[in-house]
């Protein structure tokens, strides 16, 4: 844990730190601070013009100042003069509520405060495109089920292996790389953490999956669905939670349903109570829902849940049980701010423990060929607006996250939703210049 940021940049070679917040889009927002200002910026904050960014304030707001954390500090592995640092939002000496790291850091200690320490792991799927993002980098990926492809995850092996090196030098545990379902389209995987490590690390990959891409002459995008008959972009979310001192998992019950315990239920039934809500954050675009309710694609699958059901060992739902401790939720997709992401889980699941929620009956058929036998299990919602309508609708998540957060997430997510909508699309003029 680094507690003098200059200190550390004097023993690291560092000159200058990316102090950085994210906002409520998730658009990464940093000022280049040389090390010599590091030690006032640390006590008093980088300034920003708050309104400037995915925030709901206004150009008469005071200034936003940016304190750095230091537990979070990254020396950039590709340019070891600079370091990045994931900073607190504040405004005249308080924390800015609706910013997306206060968020999750306030639902952290309310897990602590019940003796709780959540703990997640993240599956970011990506693609590798030209440098326009019109098309998949690779001439020669082109197969109809490319997933795993060793000859294609070759052909980029100087992008993922540096990618990967990286992350073995900064001690993340990375396990594996591949090529996924998707022409250009690749997941790398590291150990999980605690919540906020993880949101963390997730910020600083995407910041570097684009950083290494670029330098290759490539465009990395983390959007949910950027072709149409390909599959999307997940970023699946095992979770667990564990005892304060991080020795027990309290989800962990090999007498239990798929050695899920009581507690763990529970806070499985708090994210199946809440899911329709839930995907206004972990499907925050427009576009995510060209990936949750997509036709099949050209692999034979999306991949993506469409209906809030959970199972066993089996990809075709929205919740998986795939060992004892633990489960996946398969909703998340690429656009999923990193913060409110794990915030959002946190709140649906600390309300499931509270309110010993019931995740309802496990499925274990194929949902893809037979979800249309599934009676009583909600769809999840078919566009962003119906997501903020059902976020709006849900007052206990809405309280959970915080109303200041919540209230601005919608206005903002409306007046993007808006603008789609007022946009003349070609498919207009296709199916409606002969009416």
């Amino acid at each position: 844990m680094v507690k003098d940021l200059a200190k550390w940049a004097k023993e690291k070679g560092v000159r200058y730190f990316m102090i950085s917040y994210t906002d409520l889009f998730g658009g990464q927002r940093a000022k280049l601070v040389p090390t010599q200002a590091i030690g006032e910026m640390a006590a008093d904050g980088a300034g920003f013009a708050g309104f400037a960014t995915w925030l709901d304030l206004t150009p008469a707001h005071p200034d936003l100042m940016a304190v750095p954390d230091p537990d979070s500090v990254i020396q950039l592995p590709w340019k070891k003069d600079v370091a990045w640092v994931a900073a607190r939002a504040t405004m005249e000496g308080k924390p800015v509520e609706q910013a997306p790291r206060n968020v999750l850091e306030k639902l952290i200690a309310e897990a602590e405060s019940e003796g709780l320490r959540v703990k997640t792991g993240v599956e970011p799927e990506f693609f590798i495109l030209n440098p326009e993002g019109t098309a998949c980098s690779d001439i020669y990926d082109t197969a109809e089920k490319p997933c795993y492809d060793q000859q294609a995850v070759m052909r980029r092996y100087d992008v993922i292996s540096e990618i990967c090196d990286y992350m073995l030098e900064m001690g993340w545990e990375p396990y594996q790389n591949d090529h996924e379902d998707a022409i250009g389209q690749f997941e790398m995987n590291w150990k999980y953490d605690d919540v906020l490590a993880t949101a963390d690390k997730h910020s600083f990959f995407k910041f570097m999956t684009k950083s290494v891409a670029e330098k290759h002459g490539f465009r990395a995008t983390f959007m949910p669905k950027p072709f149409q008959g390909l599959t999307g972009s997940g970023c699946h979310a095992h979770i667990s939670v564990w005892s304060l001192d991080g020795k027990k998992n309290a989800f962990a019950d090999n007498s239990k349903e798929l050695g899920l315990s009581e507690q763990g239920v529970h806070f499985l039934g708090g994210i199946m109570k809440h899911a329709s809500a839930l995907a206004a954050i972990t499907n925050p675009t427009v576009n995510s829902y060209k990936r949750i309710n997509a036709p099949r694609t050209s692999s034979g699958a999306t991949w993506a849940p469409n209906s809030v059901t959970w199972t066993g060992n089996n990809r075709t739902h929205m919740v998986r049980v795939p060992g004892p401790g633990r489960f996946e939720l398969r909703l998340p997709d690429g656009a999923a701010n990193p913060y409110l992401l794990q915030a959002v889980i946190l709140a649906a699941g600390l309300d499931g423990i509270r309110s010993k929620a019931d995740p309802g009956r496990r499925y274990d058929i194929d949902m893809y060929q037979d979800g249309h036998k599934v009676k009583g299990a909600p769809k999840l919602p078919l566009n962003l607006l119906d997501a903020l309508r059902e976020y709006d609708k849900d007052k206990t998540l809405k309280a959970m996250m915080g109303e200041e957060f919540s209230n601005a997430y919608t206005k903002l997510k409306l007046r993007e939703w808006n603008s789609f909508v007022s946009h003349f699309s070609r498919w207009e003029h296709e199916n409606t210049l002969d009416i």
